[in-house]
């Protein structure tokens, strides 16, 4: 039998470690909710390298509803997380009921962990277990517990799904429809959009970018496009990419990122077709329809250098 002093010292330690799994070290970074429609808000991250702005630089939003709030994409840290969190707790009280993860980036997971804690149910597309699995992923966090640090530490760690979505699926909370669109490995080894039927809203995630060059990656071009094409033909009416802000007009977004990436297929595909090497081919390739972009120099060679070795391996297997 317990006394009542051995009690009091057992809910005190549960109590403080239950306080400290939820201490993060405080973020500098501003972070505005902006409704996007009735039920649809977002934050936007800031412009700059993975590494800078405290690591916030990519999106996030949420979903409230009658009956609990929905979040997609969680960002960079748990630092950020909990800020998100803490803004979600100003504009409702409603619980956090689910959180989706649209892929398995860095910059776009760190933060699960907080929304885990608060009983959120974490879904992820199909294939997310490559990162999470592979040296990469290992690598890249062990990388960010010392760029971020302290927002990134030892005990930020990666989080697995509680169910992954392994094809396109619907639910409503509240009232609110959601689409759950399994678009597979386009930009990363598994990609998820979510589209928000009442309000006619679409969470793109890195599969869209707005009025910038997109980061490629390992991500699988061709089927990124036919994607896109489709989208294309979507009457939407807001679109929330995952980096950059709520696109004003939802059809150019979708259009500029579906045109730079049939361009660079079609132009690296030709100095595959005609066994060119890879730095010619760059040179000799007008890149003047995208060189005015943000992140063009940053981003656009690689891009290409991907592709070409994409467009190698898909003509070896026809």
């Amino acid at each position: 039998m317990f006394n009542i002093k051995t009690v009091l010292i057992l809910m005190f330690l549960m109590a403080s470690s239950a306080s400290a799994a939820t201490e993060y070290a405080d973020s500098g970074v501003e972070m505005i909710p902006v409704q996007v429609s009735e039920h649809v808000w977002y934050v936007k991250g800031m412009s700059g390298a993975a590494t800078e702005n405290e690591g916030f630089v990519s999106n996030a939003g949420f979903i409230i509803t009658s009956e609990g709030v929905v979040v997609y994409d969680a960002l960079g840290s748990p630092s950020l997380g909990a800020q998100l969190l803490g803004e979600i707790g100003k504009i409702t009280d409603q619980p956090i009921v689910k959180l989706i993860l649209g892929h398995y980036h860095a910059d776009h997971i760190y933060g699960a962990q907080v929304f885990k804690e608060e009983g959120a149910e974490v879904l992820a597309p199909v294939g997310v277990y490559k990162y999470i699995e592979s040296t990469v992923g290992k690598e890249r966090l062990e990388e960010r517990r010392i760029s971020l640090f302290p927002w990134v530490d030892d005990e930020t760690y990666i989080i697995k799904p509680d169910r992954l979505v392994k094809q396109s699926e619907s639910f409503t909370l509240g009232g609110v429809t959601f689409l759950m669109n399994i678009v597979g490995p386009a930009h990363s080894d598994g990609d998820m959009t979510l589209y928000i039927e009442n309000d006619r809203v679409l969470f793109s995630g890195d599969l869209i970018f707005e009025g910038r060059v997109p980061y490629l990656g390992s991500s699988d071009t061709k089927f990124w496009l036919e994607t896109l094409e489709k989208m294309e033909m979507q009457s939407l009416q807001g679109l929330i990419p995952g980096h950059g802000a709520a696109a004003k007009e939802p059809a150019k977004t979708v259009s500029l990122t579906r045109r730079y990436l049939a361009f660079i297929r079609e132009k690296m595909g030709e100095s595959v077709e005609d066994l060119q090497a890879f730095d010619e081919a760059y040179q000799q390739t007008d890149w003047s329809a995208f060189s005015d972009l943000p992140a063009f120099k940053e981003a656009n060679r690689k891009n290409a250098y991907l592709v070409y070795l994409s467009l190698e391996a898909e003509a070896l297997e026809d």
